[in-house]
C-alpha cells in the first residue's frame, strides 16, 4: 500500500512524500539520511514514523484543520440551485445575488459562492429568448426590415428568417 501511495506524486503529494519517508525507514536508513535524502527536517520525518506507529495508513491522512464549521448545510445548497434554476423572481427574468439571498435567508456573497461552484450565471443566457411583452409581436411587424440592420441579418440567418416567416402576417 505505502508503494502505491509513493507512486501518487501528483494526486497527492503530500501522501506520497510521507509514504517514501516511511518505505526508506522500513528498509532501515536512519532519519537523519532520509532527511538529507528528501530535503525535509529530521524533525518530519519523526513525526511521520511516529504517526504511522500511532495510527497505521489513517496517521499519513492530514488532521483536520482549526477553524469554524460550515454553518451553511447541503440541503441549503441545493435548494439554491435549484431555485436558480427553476424559477424567476416575481417581475424578474433572472436571479440576482441579493434577490435570491432574500428570499433563501443567506448572504447575498454565500450565493455568489455557490453560484460560482456550479458555474452558475443566471444573468447569461446560451439560446436565444423572445421577449414576454405582449406588444412585442406588433412592434416587432412595425419596423421596417430593409432599411435597418436586422433586415440585413433575416437573409443570413435561416433561423430567424423562419421565425419570422411563420409570425408574419
Amino acid at each position: 500500500m505505502l508503494e502505491r501511495f509513493a507512486r501518487r506524486s501528483r494526486a497527492n503529494r503530500h501522501l506520497a512524500f510521507r509514504a517514501r519517508i516511511l518505505l526508506r525507514s522500513a528498509a532501515g536508513v536512519s532519519n537523519s539520511a532520509i532527511a538529507r535524502e528528501l530535503r525535509c527536517a529530521g524533525a518530519t520525518v519523526g513525526k511521520w514514523r511516529k504517526r504511522f506507529i500511532e495510527f497505521r495508513l489513517d496517521g499519513l491522512h492530514d488532521e483536520p484543520r482549526p477553524g469554524v464549521e460550515r454553518t451553511i448545510t447541503d440541503d441549503q445548497v441545493e435548494n439554491v440551485v435549484v431555485r436558480t434554476l427553476e424559477t424567476k423572481p416575481k417581475g424578474g427574468t433572472h436571479w440576482s445575488t441579493r434577490a435570491m439571498a432574500k428570499q433563501v435567508g443567506l448572504s447575498h456573497s454565500s450565493i455568489g459562492r455557490i453560484w460560482r461552484t456550479f458555474g452558475l450565471q443566471p444573468h447569461r443566457t446560451k439560446t436565444f429568448r423572445l421577449s414576454e411583452d405582449p406588444l412585442s409581436l406588433a412592434k416587432t411587424r412595425s419596423r421596417d426590415w430593409t432599411r435597418s440592420w436586422p433586415g440585413a441579418m433575416l437573409a443570413q440567418c435561416p433561423s430567424l428568417a423562419l421565425y419570422w416567416a411563420l409570425c408574419a402576417p
